[in-house]
């Protein structure tokens, strides 16, 4: 695992920022933690309640499909995508965690968007939950703070201001 992640950057948004997230419904425990430290970061960062969307879908793998339907409503700034992969004892993981990332990764660079990864990918449960509020840090958090900050990025970019 890499120590390395940046520190989140401080950053302005700008008025009306909405944020649509896909949470996955597999491994519910898990991203349901996941998404109440993603909601809360956003709300401390300036996101209102209001302008919050949720949408459950099944699993990881679905998430790629919602997201990019709730990119092309045109109402977000950005979209968060909320998942938990673990390892099991067949090949079923490889499939699912990066067709997951491809199609999230997809639908940023189709809709011009950001479009966060907020998908644990792990080896076991115990990772997992050491991802979400344990010794790793908080992945909900993390990708809150991603949106916000890609938000305020690609706004400077549109408006000449870097």
């Amino acid at each position: 695992m890499s120590t390395k992640a940046p520190v989140f950057a401080a950053t302005s948004l700008p008025q009306g920022v909405r944020v649509g997230i896909a949470a996955a419904r597999f491994n519910a425990e898990i991203v349901d933690e996941l998404l109440k430290g993603c909601k809360k970061r956003l709300k401390e960062l300036g996101v209102a309640d209001a302008d919050v969307e949720m949408v459950r879908v099944p699993g990881a793998f679905e998430l790629p499909l919602a997201a990019k339907v709730m990119a092309q409503t045109g109402r977000f700034n950005a979209v968060v995508c909320l998942g938990a992969v673990v390892r099991g004892e067949t090949p079923h993981f490889d499939y699912v965690a990066g067709e997951c990332a491809r199609g999230i990764q997809d639908v940023a660079l189709e809709t011009n968007l950001p479009v966060i990864f907020g998908v644990l990918t792990t080896d076991n449960e115990e990772q997992a939950w050491d991802r979400t509020g344990g010794r790793h840090g908080h992945v909900g958090v993390q990708a809150a703070e991603a949106a916000v900050e890609m938000i305020a990025a690609l706004a400077a970019v549109r408006r000449g201001r870097l």
